[in-house]
């Protein structure tokens, strides 16, 4: 399989996970304008597992390095299986509530809040399992980052400031929700694999077949969660099935990309896992938040009938986010 040797290469394979998790949220956006949350992340989350499979069938086989996929998943030991996928699962109930934060409160509100808050526990609970990289350096850039989060929320409140606080307070709570869960999935991932991905141990499962049970976890959890939605949306009048089927294709293609724009973000940032340690992998591809915060901003102006004041905080924002990523890549 496909190994990273040095770090610097880690950094840029979380660089790409970082934009890919920051921008596969427009492919909602480039959907059908009438196509509904809960139908796109149908295809969103078939995009997901067709992505992981691809991966696991292509890098995940190649090479004489590491153990390839089709023997790892003979070998491997049940209890790092359900791991994986318990991790798909927490993934897919927080990815849901962060969708319905986006469509209430848009891009530059919920990427922010919810992923900024997720990188904060992730890289704790990350960093406590596998303690790597100088705790210094990754604790100041949590730090930094909680000071954005605290920004943005502000930002959010006086943009808000003339309508009904119920929005508000509902965006931000999902958001908030999403977050916390966003922040616990990685670890399960994380411990079904070897940590050395050049020396496999038996029973533990290599980084592709990891995200390929991961991606099955997000399949199977999915007719649980987002028929709930589906019956009890947050917004707007229930959905069925049947409306699925009446999408356009347009719409369908979307929620394939926009899933395997995903998939290919966490395959990268799991792959660097082995190289960079999973806290600054992850805090790093979290980093999403600014390139998702850039999309709201400047592309799609979700802010821009915002009061006078409103750009500086959203500026100051980005800086603090961009130095903490300083630090978090700093910190080995």
């Amino acid at each position: 399989m496909f190994i990273i040797e040095n770090y610097t290469t880690a950094v840029v394979f979380c660089i790409v996970t970082m934009l890919c998790w920051g921008s596969w949220a427009n492919t909602q956006k480039l959907a059908s304008s009438n196509w509904r949350f809960e139908l796109f992340y149908w295809d969103y989350v078939i995009g997901i597992l067709i992505t992981s499979l691809l991966f696991a069938f292509t890098l995940g086989s190649m090479g004489e390095g590491g153990r390839g996929f089709l023997v790892d998943i003979q070998q491997a030991d049940t209890v790092n299986i359900y791991s994986a996928i318990i991790g798909g699962i927490v993934f897919n109930l927080a990815n849901i509530l962060l969708g319905a934060a986006i469509s209430i409160a848009g891009m530059s509100v919920a990427f922010p809040v919810g992923i900024g808050l997720a990188l904060v526990v992730g890289v704790i609970v990350n960093y406590i399992d596998a303690p790597i990289g100088n705790s210094t350096f990754i604790f100041a850039g949590v730090a930094l980052i909680v000071i954005a989060i605290l920004l943005n929320a502000n930002a959010y409140r006086k943009m808000l400031a003339g309508n009904t606080a119920s929005v508000s307070s509902k965006g931000l709570a999902l958001s908030v929700i999403s977050g916390l869960l966003m922040g616990l999935f990685y670890k399960y991932v994380a411990n079904s694999m070897f940590p050395d991905f050049t020396h496999p141990i038996e029973g533990k499962l290599s980084p592709y077949t990891a995200v390929v049970f991961f991606a099955v976890g997000i399949f199977l959890s999915n007719f649980v969660f987002n028929t709930f939605l589906m019956k009890k949306p947050f917004v707007g009048a229930p959905v069925s099935y049947s409306d699925y089927f009446k999408g356009t294709s347009q719409s369908h293609l979307m929620g394939i990309v926009g899933g395997s724009i995903w998939c290919i973000g966490m395959s990268f940032n799991i792959i660097a896992s082995g190289t960079a340690g999973p806290a600054i992998s992850y805090g790093l591809g979290q980093g999403a938040t600014i390139v998702a915060a850039i999309w709201g901003i400047y592309i799609w102006k979700e802010f821009k009938n915002a009061p006078q004041g409103t750009n500086t905080l959203l500026n100051i924002m980005l800086l603090c986010y961009i130095l903490g990523l300083g630090l978090l890549i700093s910190a080995k």
